[in-house]
């Protein structure tokens, strides 16, 4: 069967001279591998730059429930990025987003709650005009909540949060994977607040690079075989 779905691309792969493999996260089918064939050519018909990592697109591809490889016959963005493949801000923290999404859904059936969350942050981003300081840290911690790992609320009288059992505490935990206040209240604002409140998140960088290597250590604790985080580097250079 043919059909089409929205998707959102997390790697590409060269295949023999003028083609590629593709893995996009869709809203139909969730995690797939496609064929491009072509698309390397000069006068390709679906370009191999409409599918670079975390570009939104649509896809008409030849589905068959036994077949691990589909076959693509039409893709285009949708939307058309206006501001990420030119800021460099932007583009880094999306190739960041993107090696954290790909580690964790290697084997994602399809959820559309969690592709609309996806879509619509990343569509967020390209539309905002300046390049929110605390993006990365806010999408990561509402990510947990389609992963299963997102922290319970934080009460009054909870100043620790435990990374290991995703929970806010009274008590200092009795192991080192923990975090403290300020930075327990920035976790749970950044867990719970509607996306658009990121530029109201006011940090030191030096308090938003803490944080970003607490919330990536919670993921290394909660996804197996996350690993280490390659662009994590890259990114805490270009935000310092």
């Amino acid at each position: 069967m043919v059909y089409t779905t929205s998707a959102i691309v997390l790697k590409q792969t060269r295949y023999r001279d003028t083609s590629l493999i593709v893995q996009a996260f869709t809203k139909k089918f969730g995690l797939q591998s496609y064929l491009v064939n072509g698309a390397l050519r000069p006068k390709a018909k679906i370009r191999a730059s409409v599918l670079q990592p975390m570009h939104l697109v649509d896809i008409t591809a030849t589905h068959r429930a036994q077949q691990n490889l589909h076959r693509v016959s039409e893709a285009q963005a949708a939307p058309v990025f206006h501001s990420i493949p030119y800021d460099i801000r932007k583009s880094t923290v999306a190739i960041f987003l993107n090696e954290i999404l790909y580690k964790c859904l290697r084997h994602q059936a399809a959820d559309e709650s969690l592709f609309d969350f996806v879509y619509h942050a990343v569509s967020w981003l390209d539309a905002t005009d300046e390049m929110p300081a605390g993006f990365h840290l806010h999408f990561l911690m509402r990510l947990t909540r389609f992963l299963g790992f997102h922290p319970t609320a934080q009460r009054t009288g909870q100043p620790y949060f435990d990374l290991y059992e995703g929970v806010f505490s009274a008590h200092r935990p009795a192991h080192p994977m923990f975090v403290e206040e300020p930075y327990a209240a920035h976790l749970s604002r950044l867990a719970s607040a509607p996306m658009e409140t990121t530029q109201a998140l006011h940090l030191p960088a030096a308090e938003r690079r803490e944080l970003l290597h607490k919330i990536v250590l919670f993921y290394q604790l909660h996804v197996d075989g996350l690993g280490e985080i390659k662009s994590l580097p890259i990114l805490e250079e270009l935000l310092a």
